[in-house]
């Protein structure tokens, strides 16, 4: 393959701009910090949305709509909130031509907008849960942009639910975190997370508690792919959402919000693309299978019709590249840097001897495969590769984490990936220390590797990192 990407250990920032323009996934947009996801980067977005839109509706959660614009009087009545994200606010002040009676946000997520409707809707214990969840944008202004992981606007769904007990809006929070997004992201993206909770200095605005779900890139650098929190009363207060409960008491809420967003796109890039290009797991790409044919004439093109319509009988998503009139070299790199799973190459000196060529992305091994056989083969390929680039990202996780016992040694170990470290050895002092060498603490375990209720529990795990 000719060389069109800037190699990743030469410089990976610049290899993930480039994979992202050869790809054709995505643009900038015409005002700074905006992109444009183009059609080979939307029909990515489009499986994770199908996948992340199955998992939360099977958790019980139903979609709705909530305006784009929201009152900033709405922001202020949760002090803490509009704190949180003042700096990234995008104020209208003018419409249609005159000044504003009130100034409204464009919307950087919707606790507001959506506690005013909760408190409107919810009445009795008997209205409760209330689980609504929406696809949408969103607009933080972002200062320094980079295509689908910081950018001013944003594709993604928010979770918002109302519950009546803290154990309930807990159980539920932690819920979306394994079943949605850990699930989510190990089986279909195959990106090995680490789920853990967020220090009281990482959590969200206006949060009790904050859960994220954290890969390893490539380059050894950590990036949040999904958070869960615990609102506890602080919405509900804020915006009166309360219930008669079943004794005849009037009560408060408890309510949760949760998020993924386009980030996972960046993410699926950094955590699986290699130099040449991108690397999509099967049960994700909307592409499963590329037939291409390299030369037509001599019933090549008949050949490879068939070829494509068996394996769609047999469910593999499959698209068929005749482009005879552009050289194949060409076609072939473009396939490559696109991330289809597996390629079937049909030529005429290959099916003079009955073959194909199986051409696999994930080790780029060709096989040349008896016609009948490639069906079978395809999906054996595909299914190999989903577990072996799961497999390939857990051993350079691993690889690239270090259990140390001090805060000097977390911070070292950081400049080339993970380090596991006591909480106890860094404590907020120490946070705030790590933060002003560009170290965050990504998020706190247990012992065993399970998720902890608070920073305060005893002999905790903080796993510290560069991150995006």
């Amino acid at each position: 393959m000719a060389r069109v990407l800037t190699p990743r250990a030469e410089d990976f920032p610049r290899w993930y701009q480039d994979l992202i323009a050869k790809a054709k996934l995505a643009d900038n947009g015409p005002v700074r910090g905006t992109m444009v996801i183009r059609p080979a980067g939307y029909a990515i977005w489009e499986r994770m949305q199908a996948e992340m839109d199955a998992r939360i509706k099977a958790a019980g959660a139903e979609n709705a709509y909530f305006p784009l614009f929201i009152p900033e009087s709405y922001l202020k009545r949760e002090a803490e909130h509009v704190e949180g994200f003042s700096p990234e606010l995008a104020v209208v002040t003018h419409g249609g031509g005159k000044q504003l009676a009130e100034p409204v946000v464009v919307r950087p997520t919707s606790e507001t907008v959506i506690g005013e409707f909760m408190a409107k809707w919810i009445d009795s214990y008997r209205d409760l849960p209330l689980l609504l969840n929406q696809w949408a944008n969103v607009v933080r202004w972002e200062l320094r942009p980079r295509v689908f992981l910081r950018t001013s606007e944003f594709l993604w769904q928010e979770g918002h639910t109302a519950h009546a007990t803290r154990d309930d809006a807990r159980a539920y929070a932690r819920k979306i975190l394994h079943e949605a997004y850990e699930d989510l992201m190990v089986n279909v993206l195959a990106i090995p997370v680490v789920v853990g909770l967020k220090t009281a200095r990482e959590r969200f605005a206006g949060a009790t508690a904050t859960y994220t779900c954290e890969g390893m890139m490539g380059d050894g650098k950590a990036l949040q792919l999904g958070t869960s929190h615990e609102l506890g009363q602080n919405f509900a207060k804020a915006f009166d959402i309360s219930y008669s409960s079943a004794e005849g008491g009037r009560e408060h809420a408890w309510t949760t919000s949760w998020g993924t967003s386009t980030r996972m796109l960046g993410g699926l890039i950094m955590a699986h693309g290699d130099d040449n290009g991108l690397r999509v797991p099967p049960k994700l790409a909307p592409v499963q299978a590329y037939v291409m044919i390299v030369k037509d004439g001599e019933g090549v093109g008949e050949a490879a019709a068939k070829l494509r319509d068996a394996l769609r009988d047999a469910g593999v998503r499959v698209a068929l590249d005749d482009r005879t009139d552009t050289a194949f070299g060409r076609r072939a790199v473009d396939a490559e840097l696109r991330g289809y799973p597996v390629r079937v190459e049909v030529g005429p000196r290959d099916l003079a001897a009955g073959n194909a060529v199986v051409v696999r992305r994930t080790d780029g091994s060709k096989s040349p495969t008896p016609v009948a056989d490639v069906v079978g083969a395809v999906l054996a390929a595909l299914e190999a590769d989903q577990r072996a680039l799961h497999d390939q990202a857990l051993a350079h996780r691993e690889s690239r984490t270090v259990e140390v016992a001090t805060l000097a040694e977390a911070i070292e170990a950081a400049a080339t990936g993970w380090a596991r470290v006591p909480w106890s050895a860094v404590g907020v002092a120490g946070e705030a220390e790590a933060n002003g060498q560009g170290v965050t603490v990504r998020c706190l375990l247990r012992a065993d590797g399970s998720v902890p209720d608070s920073e305060d529990e005893p002999d905790l795990v903080a796993i510290l990192a560069r991150a995006y």
